[in-house]
């Protein structure tokens, strides 16, 4: 599978910001979060989420609707449409 790329925009003390952009069925890789963080979506539709014991589950997200999720999260996230999607993560410090 192709690989999402994250570009770090800020990382200071108190949070890190990263563009996430992925190509037609580009993921992340599994990875556990040591931070609290929130995601602020650019672009409307599925996200895969496969989690530490390989549940599988789409996630519809929709542009400007954020949510936050707390330090500890571990999976794999997979653009699961057919076109580009992207995010932004604020990572709390």
């Amino acid at each position: 599978m192709p690989k999402a790329t994250g570009e770090i925009q800020e990382d200071n003390a108190r949070t890190r910001v990263t563009l996430w952009r992925f190509p037609p069925c580009g993921e992340t890789g599994f990875h556990r979060h040591e931070l609290d963080y929130v995601i602020v979506p650019l672009t409307t539709g599925p996200l895969k989420i496969i989690d530490a014991a390989g549940k599988e589950t789409i996630t519809p997200l929709t542009a400007g609707v954020s949510y936050f999720r707390k330090a500890g999260v571990e999976h794999n996230v997979i653009n699961a449409s057919d076109g580009t999607f992207a995010f932004v993560e604020v990572e709390l410090k």
